[in-house]
């Protein structure tokens, strides 16, 4: 049964200029698709199923991340139902020369566990020390009202 901490992931993408806009940062869909990808994999390492995107709830761009920058994303499963998973997902952009971090996007998805195809149920979801106790309440306080 993995915990909070268990299912945090991190992972980077370097902006290059087919992933950019006419304003040369990175197209919001481009990062979607990190945030989907990095979020389902947290989702996965708990559920230890495949799991698909069924919901996106109060995705907030806050800031553009420029060409050649990184985009870094993290996430991490925060809530758990009888086959779906709440994933707290959040996007920074990050200096590559200085490490300079700002988050640039914020948002809860919902991934539901299968199994050929049709939702299979996941196990129990736990908090284990201070850092997944920190960022279960985190979610929570900034998840939008169900």
């Amino acid at each position: 049964m993995a915990s909070v901490t268990d299912t945090y992931i991190e992972n980077r993408e370097r902006v290059q200029p087919n992933d950019t806009n006419t304003l040369e940062t990175a197209h919001g869909g481009n990062v979607v698709k990190w945030m989907d990808e990095v979020g389902a994999m947290s989702a996965m390492r708990h559920a230890e199923a495949t799991c698909v995107t069924a919901h996106v709830d109060a995705l907030d761009f806050e800031r553009p991340v420029p060409k050649g920058d990184v985009c870094v994303v993290e996430s991490y499963v925060y809530g758990v139902g009888e086959t779906s998973l709440r994933v707290r997902i959040q996007a920074y952009r990050e200096d590559p020369r200085t490490g300079e971090r700002e988050r640039t996007a914020d948002s809860f998805f919902v991934f539901v566990a299968v199994d050929d195809g049709r939702p299979t149920p996941v196990p129990e979801l736990t908090v284990d020390g201070e850092r997944g106790r920190a960022l279960r309440e985190a979610a929570r306080q900034r998840e939008p009202t169900q």
